[in-house]
C-alpha cells in the first residue's frame, strides 16, 4: 500500500505493523509524503492469567495493542483507572471503557515517574518491552498480552530500496530486523538511510546506513516532521 507519488519522488519505506501502519500512511498522505507501506511484523495475541483485580489498583499501559490484543481477560480489569503512554493508547482503551487517569509523552518511564504512591500497577505489556524503574512506594506486576512476529521483506522492495531509499523504523525489533532482512538480500546499506523515532531505535538498526536521522519527539507526527524535511 503506498501514498500516491510521482515518478521523481524519494522512495520512502514504512515497515510498522496494523493498524499503525495504516495511520502513519493516512497522515503521510495528509502531509503529501509519498510513503510505501509494507508491515515487516503482525501483532498476534497470546493467553495470559489475570492477577486478583483485588490486588490491582490500577492499569498501566504502554501500547494500544494491550487493549486490542488483551482478549477476555482484560475485561476483569474495567473498572479500573488506566495509565497510557500516549493518545494513541488513552483513546484505544477509552474505547474499551477504561477511564484514563493520566496520558503521558516521551515514554512510559514519564508515566510512571508521575504516578502518587502507594498504587499497585498492572502492566499489560508485549513480548519485547522496555524495562522500567519503580519509584518508591509504586509496584509493578506485568503480564505479556501480545508478540509481535516478524515477516519477511519482499525481494522486489529490497531491490528497489538498493536503488536508494528512506526507511521509518517505529520499534527496535523493527530496527534489527529490517537490517538482518536487508543484509540477507544482499542490500547495499550505504544506499539506505533511516528515520527512526528515538536513539535506541537507531542503535538496533546497528552502523553502515548512508545516515541516520531522529526527531525531536519521540511520536510519530514528528517523525513524519523530519521526513518532511528530508524529502520533500
Amino acid at each position: 500500500m503506498s501514498a500516491p507519488a510521482s515518478p521523481d519522488s524519494p522512495f520512502i519505506l514504512a515497515i510498522r505493523p496494523e493498524p499503525g501502519l495504516s495511520s502513519t500512511l493516512a497522515a503521510a498522505s495528509e502531509c503529501g509524503l509519498p510513503i510505501t507501506g509494507e508491515p515487516l511484523f503482525e501483532i498476534r495475541a497470546r493467553a495470559w492469567t489475570a492477577p486478583d483485580p483485588a490486588r490491582i489498583d490500577a492499569l498501566l499501559i504502554g501500547s494500544a495493542n494491550a487493549i486490542r490484543h488483551g482478549g477476555t481477560a482484560l475485561a476483569r480489569f474495567r473498572g479500573k483507572p488506566a495509565f497510557a503512554v500516549g493518545k494513541t493508547t488513552a483513546d484505544a482503551a477509552r474505547k474499551a471503557g477504561f477511564e484514563i487517569a493520566a496520558v503521558g509523552s516521551g515514554g512510559l518511564q514519564n508515566v510512571l515517574d508521575a504516578i502518587d504512591p502507594p498504587c499497585r500497577l498492572l502492566r499489560i505489556a508485549g513480548a519485547e518491552h522496555v524495562a522500567l524503574r519503580a519509584p518508591a512506594g509504586i509496584a509493578i506486576e506485568t503480564v505479556i498480552a501480545y508478540e509481535s512476529c516478524a515477516l519477511p521483506l519482499p525481494r522486489a522492495l529490497a531491490r528497489r530500496l538498493g536503488k536508494g531509499g528512506l526507511v521509518l523504523l517505529h520499534s527496535a525489533s523493527a530496527a534489527a530486523h529490517f537490517a538482518a532482512q536487508c543484509d540477507s538480500h544482499g542490500g547495499a546499506r550505504d544506499a539506505i538511510a533511516l528515520a527512526a523515532l528515538g536513539p535506541r531505535i537507531a542503535a538496533a538498526a546497528g552502523e553502515g546506513w548512508r545516515s541516520i536521522h531522529i526527531p525531536e519527539r519521540p511520536n510519530d507526527a514528528a517523525l513524519l516532521a523530519l521526513v518532511s524535511e528530508l524529502c520533500l
